[in-house]
């Protein structure tokens, strides 16, 4: 349950702590006091969605914290434990804030967390029952969902079931339906490949080729140059005037050292030096002459580098911007190429799992059906005395299943292949009719009050809210609704936004929500647990409708309490 809540800057809530109350409890007030708001700050913290207009005007930030008293074998402490989240004391608390840049915080249990989780947790804490919400009734398609959610666990296992069946098919559907879209174009697609592989082939492309040959070619293309230079440097180590060439003068200058050996070591060093330098820059002369030989060697050679580059640079201009990515290319299309060889034998194999997927969908979708017919005859028995409980004792609840007569087999779903419409017949005597044609707003409260009713008692949620679920009833409906609420209240707790006396006087405890003016003139909201006293006055106010009740309200009022508590 729901043990307090505290709001700060919702629209008209400055900052406002509720300390909610076991049982069924009202809050009332009059129209525009923000009784819709306290239920707008519920939605935001269970994870509702995050509309900067809540904010109230001159703030910054909204901001809303829910604490929960829970059980340690519940489904919330669950997920608690998988998130490796503590709760203190079995208590569990929501954080929301909004800011008005947008910035959307959560928490849970004081752990930052997504509001996905919040969502999560917050469906085995709360159940809240919107303003509108008894109008998804009128929408046949949403029938199918209301019914399943009465299921036990075994029925919403068998639901997964269909759903993990319905996924793996429809993935097995796409993928063959891409590959009979391959196969249309096969030939056309083997043959571009074909001429593709055939050119790239041809190339003989090899990484870090273009590097290699635009260095090359840049030598070539600069050959007399480097040439002149080449000779000019071996001329002036090997070739000399009558005194002979610079190696040969080094080479003098290290014999002549050597003479000096036997009076010191650094005659030696000096002669081992002179001596070195010697056999370096002769090396020097040899790999220049090679160098030499090699340019003049080949002069033919500058023009296959150009060609080559031509062919790479083309290349590149239509299969990659690289040699590395033209290689990569050919990879893929020699993959692809391979694929398509095999297209034929890939495709019968996807045909068999294709319709051996759907037969295992059909027959899930089967199990499915024959627990929803079954689930549907004890879902009317149970609204038939639910709906009694409520003044309808003379209502028949039906739930249909409509086929069309020639219908093909719907393509899988994830829900299966039913279709679910509620059906209706007020009065004795009278044919089913569909629900949405022709049940008047009354009968829409009461019919969604008897499903909630029930789906509180398979759920195990320990708390449910009502916003104005009696919308369209008054007098004696509105009493059968107030003792079902009130019943519901037993085991579990009931929070209703009301404006009935009736329902207000079932209840085991009242808030009054007020709007008040602060002496700088703005409007705020407050919400305060009425005593004895204080229920008699507002209860008073509900029955007259009157800003000053009178003494025959109060009295009224003081009755119906008396009536609804034994007192």
């Amino acid at each position: 349950m729901i043990e307090r809540m505290r709001i700060r800057n919702i629209v008209l809530i400055e900052d406002l702590t509720i300390q909610f109350q076991r049982g069924m409890q009202v809050l009332s007030g009059e129209t525009g006091a923000g009784k819709s708001i306290v239920v707008d700050a519920v939605n935001l913290v269970l994870g509702g969605r995050a509309d900067r207009s809540l904010i109230r005007a001159g703030t910054e930030k909204a901001t809303v914290e829910a604490v929960f008293s829970v059980g340690n074998s519940s489904g919330v402490m669950e997920i608690l434990r998988r998130e490796g989240i503590e709760a203190q004391e079995g208590e569990v608390t929501l954080y929301r804030e909004l800011s008005a840049s947008g910035k959307n915080l959560c928490r849970l249990c004081g752990v930052m967390v997504p509001v996905s989780l919040i969502r999560e947790v917050s469906t085995g804490l709360m159940d809240v029952h919107g303003q509108h919400e008894h109008q998804f009734l009128m929408d046949p398609d949403m029938h199918l969902g209301f019914l399943d959610r009465m299921g036990d666990r075994a029925h919403q296992a068998l639901m997964k079931q269909v759903a993990s069946a319905c996924s793996a098919f429809l993935e097995t559907h796409r993928l063959y339906a891409r590959m009979k879209k391959e196969n249309d174009r096969k030939q056309r697609r083997m043959e571009e490949l074909e001429a593709a592989l055939k050119e790239l082939h041809s190339a003989k492309l090899k990484t870090g080729e273009e590097e290699a040959l635009t260095e090359e070619n840049a030598r070539l293309r600069n050959g007399e140059k480097i040439a002149g230079i080449l000779r000019g440097a071996r001329s002036a180590l090997s070739e000399g005037e009558s005194e002979g060439s610079c190696l040969e003068r080094i080479k003098d200058a290290a014999s002549a050292l050597r003479k000096l050996e036997g009076f010191g070591k650094e005659y030696a060093g000096i002669g081992e030096r002179c001596e070195g330098a010697y056999y370096e820059l002769e090396e020097a002369a040899f790999e220049i002459s090679r160098m030499l030989d090699a340019l003049e060697r080949d002069p033919g050679r500058l023009e296959r580098t150009e060609e080559r580059l031509d062919l790479i640079r083309r290349l590149e201009r239509k299969y990659g911007g690289s040699v590395e990515e033209i290689l990569a290319q050919q990879a893929a299309f020699e993959q692809e190429y391979t694929d398509l060889c095999g297209l034929e034998d890939r495709m019968a194999e996807t045909a068999r799992q294709h319709k051996q997927l759907l037969a295992v969908y059909r027959a899930e979708a089967r199990e499915l059906s024959e627990s929803r017919k079954r689930l549907a005859t004890a879902f009317e028995r149970s609204m038939s005395g639910q709906l009694k409980d409520l003044g309808m004792e003379k209502t028949v609840f039906q739930v249909s299943f409509p086929q069309t007569e020639g219908e093909k087999r719907p393509m899988p779903r994830p829900e299966g292949d039913d279709r679910a419409e509620f059906m209706i017949s007020p009065n004795p005597g009278e044919p089913m009719k569909p629900l949405a044609k022709i049940a008047s707003g009354g009968e829409l409260s009461r019919i969604m009050l008897a499903m909630k009713a029930l789906e509180a008692e398979g759920s195990g949620v320990d708390c449910m809210v009502f916003d104005e679920i009696d919308t369209g009833i008054s007098g004696r409906m509105a009493q059968a609704v107030a003792e079902k609420m009130k019943g519901i209240g037993r085991s579990r707790q009931v929070i209703c936004v009301s404006h009935l006396p009736q329902i207000a006087a079932a209840a085991d405890a009242q808030f009054l929500v007020r709007k008040a003016e602060r002496p700088d003139g703005r409007t705020h909201t407050e919400v305060v647990l009425l005593d004895q006293e204080g229920r008699v006055q507002e209860m008073a106010r509900m029955v007259s409708g009157a800003k000053g009740s009178t003494e025959e309200a109060q009295s009224y009022a003081r009755k119906m309490l008396e009536a609804a508590h034994g007192m």
